[in-house]
């Protein structure tokens, strides 16, 4: 199943959050995963579902916690709300995820409770400036993400002149 097939699957409405993590350099953290049914890639920052009882700030807080270990005193936002329609294992997943900032200085990445699907689904991560976002033939989720930090971060996340999104 490709992204171009999405329509023909049943879609989910499923609450999620994301959390745009900013180190003391201004790189952002992505995940990077592999989808189990048709292996497709891409990167996203940290985030999930927000479980029945639980805010979306609670849900940023616990999904940081597990996917990254990184800490959560620093959240802030939501920041933007974007609509997300994609694939994941073969479902099509449709929501609209609230997008946190958290400013986790030099803090190590270490997952401490990814579910069994995402300990074989997660492929890595990394830290990434503007310049090298831009600079990759990678599939990033959303695509609108560097707009998005252009217009929530600022900073090193602004478009040069002349350039764009």
């Amino acid at each position: 199943m490709t992204a171009d097939s999405k329509g023909d699957v049943p879609a989910v409405v499923r609450p999620a959050v994301r959390v745009i993590c900013l180190d003391t350099a201004e790189r952002v953290l992505l995940l990077h995963w592999r989808d189990p049914v048709d292996g497709r890639t891409f990167w996203e920052p940290p985030g999930g579902g927000v479980e029945a009882d639980e805010s979306e700030l609670d849900a940023a807080k616990r999904e940081l916690t597990e996917e990254t270990g990184l800490p959560t005193g620093t959240i802030t936002g939501p920041v933007a709300r974007l609509r997300r329609d994609h694939l994941w294992a073969g479902r099509r997943l449709i929501s609209v995820e609230p997008f946190f900032v958290a400013r986790v200085g030099d803090a190590q990445v270490r997952p401490t409770a990814l579910t069994d699907e995402e300990q074989t689904t997660l492929l890595g991560f990394c830290w990434w400036t503007r310049e090298k976002l831009g600079d990759q033939a990678v599939v990033i989720e959303p695509g609108e993400l560097l707009a998005l930090l252009a217009e929530h971060v600022g900073g090193g996340w602004l478009p040069k002149d002349g350039e764009q999104h």
